[in-house]
């Protein structure tokens, strides 16, 4: 079996929803699973610590987990346009995996949430893609194929699935979010498990 990992950052719930579906999406792919991982939350105060295992949810990413993954799907809700700064902590941390180059070559995926229709999602995604092109990561986006990018009415980008959360940010995902966020991670999973028999 093979890994692909699902990272994302989660602040009321709507990224982590988008994450397990895309997990589901990976595993619907013979020989593939999906890792899901988060991130802790940065603090303005030096001294804080979080512990090492979160109180529920997925555990936290590492290193070695980005290392041995064959693919990856990162997501983040957005914030003024760009994810959301504990995901970027965690990127800005992956200099060593860039200097083996061992990331390049493997697909890698995007996805967001946003609290408003116009908040930013594109945006969002493109910018998310830049230190995946940095480390040499193949971006898997959206094939209008998936008819639902051409009449959701809520999320859905060929950047990377999105999802519309509301002010509150309370809204569920809808039918065709969640069919986004299943065939990404099956594409992504797909991809990497054709990289992987031409090895």
């Amino acid at each position: 079996m093979a890994d692909i990992l699902v990272l994302y950052y989660s602040r009321y719930g709507a990224t982590a929803e988008m994450a397990r579906q895309i997990a589901r999406g990976v595993e619907e792919v013979a020989e593939m699973q999906a890792r899901l991982r988060t991130v802790p939350p940065v603090s303005p105060v030096c001294e804080a610590t979080e512990p090492a295992v979160p109180d529920s949810g997925a555990p936290y990413v590492t290193i070695a987990d980005l290392e041995d993954c064959a693919g990856l799907a990162l997501g983040s809700p957005t914030r003024f346009g760009n994810m959301a700064a504990p995901l970027k902590h965690f990127i800005d941390s992956t200099s060593s995996l860039w200097l083996t180059g061992v990331l390049a070559g493997k697909p890698a995926a995007v996805f967001t949430s946003t609290s408003s229709m116009h908040g930013g999602q594109e945006t969002t995604l493109i910018s998310m893609m830049l230190p995946l092109l940095h480390h040499g990561m193949l971006i898997a986006g959206l094939p209008y194929s998936q008819t639902e990018l051409l009449h959701t009415t809520s999320g859905g980008t060929p950047y990377g699935p999105s999802h519309l959360a509301g002010v509150d940010s309370k809204l569920p995902l809808t039918e065709d979010e969640k069919l986004l966020c299943r065939a990404m991670g099956k594409r992504v999973a797909s991809i990497a498990k054709k990289l992987i028999s031409t090895r």
